[in-house]
C-alpha cells in the first residue's frame, strides 16, 4: 500500500545542505512517510552521507544525470506515494509538525496543495505568502514554489512530466498548464511548509533572461492567444508602472505628476491610432 507523502530530495556536489535537509525530514513528529534521495553523482562525498542516512529511506540513487529537472523525474518515477513533494538540498522543513499537519490536510479531494514558504538568503529571509486563488494573470509574473506544493503523483502519468528541456521554468509550466489548461483542483494550505533555500539557479538574476524565455514559451505553446497580453500584463506589473500606481494613492502628488507627462506629451509626436 502506497503512503500518502513521497519527499523527493534532489542533490548535487551539497552534502552540507543534504545533511541538513535530511535531518529536517527525518525529525519530524510524524515518519508515515517515503522518502527518497536522487543524487546526480556527486563528488563532494555527497554519497557517503547518503549512505549513513541510509535506514532512514526508502530509496536512494547516485549516477549521473542530465540535469536537475531529469533528477527530479527519476524521483516521480520511483516514489510510490498519492502526493509528491521536492525538498531539495540545503531546504528544510519549516517545523517539526509540518508533515503531521499536512497529513491531516490533504486528500484526494485536491490535486495540488500547497502552503507558504520562508525564503532565506545568506544575509536575510523574509515569509513569502500565497494567494488562496490563483489566475493566469498570477502565472504571468508570479509562480509556486515546489517546496511548498504537494502535487498528486499520477498528474505527471496523466498530463506529463517536467521538460528536461528547460533549465528553470519545468516547474512553472507544469503548473500553469494543470491549473490554468486542466482545471485541476488546488487548495491552499494556510502554514508555512519549508524555509526555502533561495541560492540556487532559479534564484539567480543572471538567470532570469532564461526563466523569462521558458515561461514565453510555455504561454505561446499552451496558450498561444494570451501571448500577446503577456507581453502587455509584464509592462502592468513592471516595477515602474507599480509605482506609477502607488503614487496614484497621492491626489496632489498624481496631479503633479500628470501635468509634467502632459508636458512632455506636448513634445511628442501623437500616437496612431
Amino acid at each position: 500500500m502506497s503512503k500518502k507523502i513521497a519527499i523527493i530530495t534532489i542533490n548535487y556536489n551539497d552534502k552540507e545542505g543534504l545533511k541538513k535537509t535530511i535531518d529536517s525530514v527525518i525529525s519530524q513528529s510524524w515518519q508515515n512517510f517515503e522518502f527518497l534521495v536522487i543524487d546526480g553523482n556527486s563528488t563532494d562525498g555527497g554519497k557517503v552521507v547518503i549512505q549513513q542516512y541510509e535506514s532512514h529511506l526508502d530509496y536512494w540513487i547516485s549516477e549521473p544525470d542530465k540535469g536537475v529537472y531529469n533528477a527530479m523525474n527519476k524521483g516521480i518515477r520511483a516514489a510510490k506515494g498519492d502526493f509528491v513533494l521536492f525538498l531539495n538540498s540545503g531546504d528544510v522543513l519549516h517545523d517539526k509538525d509540518v508533515l503531521e499537519k499536512v497529513n491531516a490536510s490533504i486528500n484526494n479531494e485536491y490535486g495540488i496543495y500547497y502552503g507558504d514558504v520562508i525564503i532565506k538568503k545568506p544575509n536575510s529571509e523574509r515569509h513569502k505568502k500565497y494567494p488562496d486563488v490563483l489566475s493566469f494573470s498570477y502565472f504571468y509574473t508570479g509562480a509556486l514554489c515546489h517546496q511548498s506544493c504537494f502535487i498528486k503523483r499520477s498528474l505527471f502519468k496523466e498530463y506529463f512530466y517536467y521538460n528536461e528541456e528547460y533549465k528553470i521554468y519545468s516547474d512553472g509550466e507544469f503548473f500553469i498548464y494543470t491549473i490554468c489548461g486542466k482545471n485541476v483542483p488546488y487548495k491552499h494550505l494556510d502554514l508555512i511548509i519549508s524555509d526555502y533555500d533561495f541560492t540556487g539557479i532559479s534564484s539567480n538574476p543572471k538567470y532570469s533572461a532564461i526563466h523569462d524565455s521558458e515561461r514565453m514559451q510555455t504561454i505561446a505553446k499552451y496558450f498561444p492567444l494570451f501571448a500577446e497580453d503577456y507581453k502587455v500584463l509584464s509592462k502592468l506589473n513592471s516595477k515602474r508602472t507599480q509605482q506609477l500606481f502607488y503614487i496614484e494613492k497621492f491626489p496632489f502628488a498624481w496631479k503633479f505628476l500628470k501635468g509634467f507627462l502632459n508636458l512632455i506629451l506636448v513634445f511628442l509626436p501623437k500616437p496612431k491610432k
